[in-house]
C-alpha cells in the first residue's frame, strides 16, 4: 500500500504539478520581493537610477520602457535557479537514491568489420561496402 502511494507521488506528472504550484504560489512573491527590493536597486545605483522601473527610452514620440523588462528578466532568472537547484536536482537525487541508477541502452548499431561503417545491429549485409556479415 505505501509502495504504491511512493510510486505515485514520484510519478513525473505529479512531481512536474508540485513544481509548478511551488513556482506559482510560494516563491513567486519571495522571488519578486528579492529581485525589486533587493538586487535591482543595487544594480540600478551602477546604472545612476533609483530602479530599473524608471529606465525608459523614447522612440517618435514613444515611450519603451525597457527597465520593466529587466526587472522581469532578473526575475525569471532567479525563479528558474531556485526552482532548478533547491526542486529538481534534489528531486533526481531522491529519485537515483530510491529507484537506483538507469541502465545503459543496448547498442542500436554495429561497425561494420570491413568498412568500419555504423549498421543496425540486426544487419545481415552491410549496406555501405555490401559485404555479408557473420551471424
Amino acid at each position: 500500500m505505501l509502495k504504491g502511494f511512493r510510486d505515485f507521488i514520484l510519478r513525473g506528472n505529479v512531481v512536474d504539478l508540485a513544481v509548478a504550484v511551488i513556482i506559482g504560489a510560494a516563491f513567486g512573491s519571495v522571488v519578486t520581493a528579492l529581485t525589486t527590493d533587493i538586487i535591482t536597486p543595487f544594480i540600478a545605483a551602477i546604472v545612476g537610477k533609483p530602479s530599473f522601473g524608471d529606465l525608459f527610452v523614447f522612440v517618435h514620440g514613444g515611450k519603451i520602457l525597457y527597465g520593466d523588462f529587466l526587472n522581469a528578466i532578473i526575475d525569471f532568472v532567479l525563479k528558474a535557479s531556485v526552482v532548478y537547484f533547491f526542486i529538481v536536482v534534489p528531486l533526481g537525487y531522491l529519485l537515483t537514491k530510491v529507484k537506483g541508477p538507469v541502465p545503459d541502452a543496448p547498442p542500436a548499431t554495429k561497425a561494420c568489420p570491413e568498412c568500419l561503417s555504423d549498421i543496425p545491429v540486426a544487419a545481415k549485409r552491410c549496406k555501405f561496402c555490401t559485404s555479408v556479415l557473420a551471424a
